[in-house]
């Protein structure tokens, strides 16, 4: 597909794993099955967010965790599995731990662009044929069935290792080799499960990683949410609940190209009322969010 050998291929695989970590890594997109995605905002006091993002790292529904302003905010995207489970997280945990001094929770209502759609990553490296050759065909609509315990050993398994072997999967189901392979293809097919790509963006020029928190007019809130969804700096944008009702992540080569982003992109928009930029400082957690 890409015009050159198989040894030049896994030659230059080998180096990206060295120099950039390429990883290859099995994602759920929460959204097929249902679960609300929300991303919260924790205010936490000076020395406080390292040990605050590794305790949410450690949380089997956590997406990613980020350190950002100057270290004193700690933002991560949750997707809890069941009402309690939210309820105990947003109400409780969050509310009770201590040196946290303010929680801002932010509901995912749509994605614009994420998901499975963000694995190829706008770097532009493809033909479009190229790209429709490894796209898998759209789910159908409405939510997929709830994962038994033989799919969530499937699924954990290709988290850890997005080239687990049939043999490897087997082994952790105890299932046989066929049956393995049809749920495979059926969580595939249901859009519960995709095959990412991931690697640390900054061997690659990308410095700088930031959210955009957007408050939009509610006539031009989806309009801003497709615009700006096609842009490359773009790697996720969602419509929110709350005051700044769209969300960006934003990755960019220096500030120079966020400034641009920010003000020649956003600042065209029609409906744009403000906008919040916040550095990434860390990035503790990595997943694909919801």
């Amino acid at each position: 597909m890409l015009g050159v050998s198989d040894q030049t291929a896994a030659r230059r695989v080998r180096r990206l794993r060295t120099t950039a970590n390429l990883r290859i890594t099995g994602m759920i997109d929460d959204s097929r099955l249902g679960r609300d995605t929300w991303i919260v905002r924790l205010g936490c006091g000076p020395g406080r967010s390292a040990r605050l993002a590794a305790t949410l790292a450690d949380r089997h529904d956590t997406h990613y965790v980020d350190i950002a302003a100057g270290g004193t905010e700690v933002i991560c995207a949750v997707t809890p599995r069941s009402r309690p489970e939210r309820d105990d997280l947003l109400l409780e945990r969050f509310q009770r731990t201590p040196h946290i001094n303010t929680v801002s929770t932010h509901c995912v209502l749509h994605t614009y662009y994420g998901n499975s759609l963000r694995w190829l990553r706008k770097i532009s490296a493809l033909e479009p044929e190229q790209e429709r050759a490894l796209r898998t065909p759209a789910p159908s609509p409405g939510p997929a069935a709830a994962p038994d315990a033989a799919d969530q050993a499937v699924l954990e398994l290709l988290h850890t290792d997005g080239r687990a072997t049939l043999t490897e999967l087997q082994r952790a189901t105890g299932l046989s080799e066929t049956a393995v392979r049809k749920r495979l293809d059926r969580l595939r097919a249901t859009g519960v499960l995709h095959i990412a790509v991931e690697y640390d963006h900054e061997p690659l020029g990308l410095d700088v990683e930031a959210l955009v928190w957007l408050s939009v007019a509610p006539h031009a809130l989806a309009e801003a949410g497709r615009v700006l969804a096609t842009r490359p700096e773009v790697r996720f944008a969602a419509a929110v609940t709350g005051s700044t009702n769209l969300v960006l992540s934003v990755l960019c080569r220096n500030a120079r190209q966020l400034h641009a982003f920010l003000s020649e992109q956003v600042g065209a928009l029609t409906g744009v009322r403000t906008a919040e930029t916040v550095l990434t400082l860390r990035r503790v957690k990595t997943l694909t969010v919801g």
